[in-house]
């Protein structure tokens, strides 16, 4: 009592009651009291108190207002002030005078009390989010509070609650749909504590449909032109996507990814950016490196950059990237995203290279970040987001390396110097005065050249102008002579940090590339310069240049082809154990490792350091370090022997290595061969179903038209038993008009030939004529019996051609004089049958119209039934080439078919060699295992090249 008394300020003066027995009467009213309005005002009272008597209110009144919740929920205002006073007594948000009566500390501590007191009960928890689901303002705002602050003190043991009561989760979602700002904003910051590192709760409210909500009120508020709700809305999405591979898979399968476009949709003027939308422009960047972050799953962080390509997403973040008056700290968190979305992903790195600065001329958007990567004078964070942007750039992209590299060639070097390029860029950042731009220079460098042989070959091609009148000297000969002269010259900021670069890169470069070890070696300075600087007892900072040289002297040793008689791997393995000690060599080679800077760099491929002073490693070449380190100790230990037999058993290996490289090279092209005619088999096929689908239907026009045909014919008798039908009118005795006038024309035709064949008899008499003289003269003696017969015979059958065709003009003259008697009697019929018909003008034109009706229908038909023959005949002609075609392709398909076969007979015969030299390849991987050699099996080595990430990974947490 004496504690509360001192609380509450000292002994009250008089007979005025004191604060706590004040709520203790309130806490009995409401006990006890029937009356509804007089607990309303003893819980109002009490709201009044809860803020400066917080501990007693607390203590007495809280069991009392978890009963009023319980029993008094018909009424909302009692219910409201019972929240309100739960809330203030629940919560730390104190103002400041009560702050400064109690230390921070206790109140956390109270707050925290309280609420463990009040969820001890699951029920309490329970009765708030029913309560929370009532739509009145007065209960559901307080309840929405209460339930946020029990969040903030007591998160993991709530969450839990909520999670197992039925429909928890879902009925605190309700309070985004809220149409009163106040709730739905308090809503979102309730969610946020809800959603706090538990998985489970997070892909609840992720399909309860909370993205497309959170989307919604963003659009909403404006983008990144909102307010503080935008940037609430921000986090909750944060805590949604952030390590839930689950809710990133939905994020994406769900097309959000394209409603984030419009979020950096910056205008032309970008002066005068508000504190808060950098703030929400900057929790934007971060949402977008959530969904591409190198630590999700490859495929998931895949699928997600292609989306951000396809919607646009990338090329809005490089128009950011390349605009003017853009905030310090906003370009470098753009920098730090394209860095993400382009890693890894070739489609991206390709468009990334493409992207030129609005500059005149235009100039690569890599060589503009370069050059602020190299100038001395932008800020440290900016420089560090430009290298990870460079390297994320290379990151998996021959491409991209080449091009790099392609800079420093001889043969592409802009002669005019108009522009600069990337290389050149790198090389002057490498050469500078400033110890920054050294080591970025040396990084950047060396990712162009990170596991690709054929670049750090093709780079030893580089030479430099060091000074006028002096010749050039190779790129690899300027690094070994500024890290020779590293002391003698004058540097801005840390001469270790040029020297760790310079050594990163020589040893990357000299790496798995005997080639370039040789280069190094045919400098006779280099090797005592190493030797010397390993010997040497040095101070703490110079122990890990000491590590650094131990390491490029042993990829000196274990990369080398023993070309160079001098620097033979024996020789130098002699000179490391007189200059140096074996043991000693291996301890300063520990030195890299065992370095706090190295364990930070090996953690995350971002490179972010505290202060320009901690820029020593880069996270690509800790896991060179943690390959080599183990191979370089045991080259170190072995002997000439061993070496010789070693290097037997790599040529061997490699010879076989090269067989099988020589058959699995043939099996894929085989492979793909087989791949092809498969493919020309299903085309053919296809093709062959096209073309029987088109036989088919022109046989079932063919068959229509066959229909139309025949129906067009019975119409055309329908319609001639018609006419006949109307016609009767105009019949004479049974005999039509139109059949007069087809005798007619036949006529016509009689009187045609009659007079035709009279004229062939007048030829005929006029060649007798001819005939007689002849005929006369042959009765000479002169005359051969020969002639004579022959005359004879052809005067006989001229005679008998003769009677022929009299024989004919008289049946055609009996058949003409019958007809003209046809016809006179038809006219004489036609005159006198029905004299009324041949009076009567309107009759007779009425006959004529009919008749030449007839006429052109009958026309018609002739020429429809001509067209239909005529179609008829062109679609027989194309079915007659498509039959040949079919049987042309299937000639084909056979011919294929025995090709594949053949193939798959002479890939039977490549396996049976392969069987043969994986029996000979383990033979003497048994014979090394024998001699002692560790040997790797080759399943290993697939695997391991299959899962290169999962390996890193690994080794990172082995480490």
């Amino acid at each position: 009592m004496n504690f509360l008394r001192g609380v509450m300020g000292g002994p009250s003066a008089g007979p005025q009651p004191s604060g706590a027995e004040t709520i203790q009467k309130l806490c009995d009213r409401v006990a006890s009291s029937t009356l509804l309005d007089d607990r309303r005002d003893a819980v109002r009272a009490l709201k009044s108190l809860s803020k400066k008597y917080r501990l007693e209110v607390g203590i007495q009144a809280m069991e009392h207002l978890v009963r009023v919740l319980q029993t008094d929920r018909s009424d909302s205002e009692i219910i409201g002030y019972a929240l309100d006073t739960l809330y203030n007594v629940i919560s730390n948000d104190l103002e400041e005078e009560e702050q400064e009566e109690n230390s921070p500390k206790q109140v956390d501590d109270l707050g925290s009390q309280f609420t463990e007191i009040f969820i001890k009960q699951q029920e309490n928890v329970t009765l708030l989010l029913t309560l929370v689901e009532e739509f009145d303002f007065h209960v559901r705002w307080p309840g929405v509070k209460l339930l946020t602050s029990l969040l903030k003190q007591q998160g993991p043991q709530v969450q839990q609650i909520i999670l197992v009561s039925p429909m928890g989760v879902s009925r605190l979602m309700d309070l985004l749909a809220d149409s009163r700002e106040v709730i739905r904003n308090d809503g979102v910051l309730l969610l946020q504590q809800l959603t706090k590192s538990n998985a489970a709760i997070q892909k609840i409210v992720a399909f309860e449909n909370a993205f497309e909500r959170l989307l919604d009120i963003i659009t909403e508020e404006g983008n990144s032109d909102g307010g503080i709700v935008v940037e609430d809305c921000l986090l909750l999405l944060q805590n949604l996507l952030k390590n839930n591979n689950s809710n990133q898979n939905f994020f994406k399968e769900g097309s959000y990814i394209q409603r984030m476009k419009p979020w950096f949709e910056v205008g032309d003027d970008n002066c005068g950016w508000s504190a808060q939308k950098v703030t929400n422009l900057h929790l934007m960047l971060q949402l977008v490196r959530v969904l591409v972050s190198p630590t999700n799953p490859p495929g998931a962080t895949s699928s997600c950059q292609k989306a951000m390509f396809h919607c646009g997403l990338l090329q809005q973040l490089c128009t950011i990237l390349m605009a003017t008056g853009v905030p310090a700290d906003i370009l470098t968190e753009t920098i730090n995203t394209v860095s993400e979305v382009i890693r890894g992903c070739q489609m991206n790195q390709d468009y990334f290279a493409s992207v030129n600065a609005p500059s005149n001329p235009p100039r690569p958007a890599i060589v503009v970040l370069l050059m602020s990567m190299v100038n001395e004078r932008q800020p440290f964070v900016l420089r560090c987001a430009v290298l990870y942007c460079f390297q994320c750039f290379l990151y998996k992209n021959q491409k991209g390396q080449g091009e790099i590299v392609s800079t420093l060639l001889p043969s592409t070097i802009d002669a005019t110097g108009n522009s600069v390029s990337a290389g050149q860029l790198l090389c002057g950042g490498l050469f500078s005065t400033d110890s920054l731009s050294n080591w970025c220079a040396a990084v950047a460098l060396a990712h162009a050249l990170q596991e690709n042989a054929t670049l750090k070959e093709q780079l030893l091609r580089v030479q430099l102008a060091t000074s006028i009148g002096n010749p050039p000297v190779s790129l690899l000969q300027q690094c070994t002579n500024i890290l020779s002269q590293g002391d003698k010259i004058d540097r801005r900021g840390s001469k270790v940090q040029t020297r760790v670069g310079l050594l990163m890169l020589l040893c990357t470069w000299l790496s798995n590339c005997s080639i370039a070890v040789t280069h190094f070696l045919h400098n006779p300075a280099n090797i005592p310069f190493l030797t010397g600087q390993i010997a040497e007892n040095l101070g703490e900072e110079e122990q890990l240049v000491q590590g650094l040289c131990a390491l490029l002297l042993g990829i000196s040793i274990y990369y080398n082809d023993n070309s160079l008689e001098n620097y033979r791997k024996e020789k130098l393995k002699q000179l490391i154990e007189k200059r140096i000690g074996r043991e000693n060599f291996i301890e300063k080679l520990g030195f890299i490792s065992k370095h706090e800077l190295y364990s930070r760099a090996a953690q995350k491929p971002q490179p972010s350091f505290s202060s320009p002073d901690h820029m020593m490693f880069d996270h690509e070449f800790t896991k060179l370090v943690k390959e080599l380190e183990g191979v370089i100790s045991k080259a170190i230990y072995k002997s000439s022997e061993e070496d010789k037999k070693e290097e037997e058993v790599k040529k061997t290996l490699e010879q076989h290595d090269n067989i099988v490289t020589h058959y699995k090279k043939v099996i894929r092209e085989q492979d793909q061969e087989l791949e092809e005619l498969k493919q020309q088999v299903n085309t053919l096929k296809s093709q062959n179903e096209q073309l029987q689908t088109t036989v088919t239907q022109q046989v079932s026009q063919i068959q229509q038209h066959k229909d139309q045909y025949n129906l067009l014919k019975v119409q055309l008798g329908k319609d001639n038993q018609h006419h006949n039908s109307h016609s009767d009118t105009v019949q004479m005795n049974g005999i039509q008009v139109e059949e007069v006038s087809k005798l007619k024309e036949e006529l016509e035709e009689w009187k045609n030939k009659h007079e035709l064949l009279q004229g062939q008899l007048r030829e005929k008499d006029s060649l007798i004529e001819k005939l007689k003289p002849l005929q006369l003269e042959t009765g000479t003696e002169q005359s051969s019996q020969t002639s004579k017969s022959s005359g004879l015979e052809h005067n006989n059958e001229l005679q008998k051609e003769l009677e022929m065709l009299r024989t004919q003009i008289q049946l055609q003259s009996a058949e003409i004089t019958k007809l003209q008697a046809e016809n006179q009697k038809l006219q004489v019929m036609n005159t006198s049958a029905d004299p009324a018909l041949g009076d009567s003008s309107a009759t007779a034109a009425k006959n004529l119209e009919l008749e030449g009706r007839l006429v052109q229908e009958v026309k018609d038909l002739k020429n429809e039934v001509k067209a239909l023959s005529e179609e008829k005949a062109s679609l027989k002609q194309h079915l007659d080439s498509s039959n040949s075609t079919v049987a042309i392709l299937q000639d084909e398909k056979s011919k294929l078919q025995q090709e594949v076969a053949e193939s798959k007979k002479e890939q039977d015969d490549l396996l049976v060699l392969l069987a043969d030299q994986d029996q000979k390849l383990s033979a003497l991987k048994n014979k090394l295992k024998d001699l002692g050699v560790p040997v790797e099996d080759e399943d290993d080595i697939e695997s391991g090249d299959q899962a290169d990430e999962d390996e890193d990974g690994d080794e990172e947490e082995q480490d």
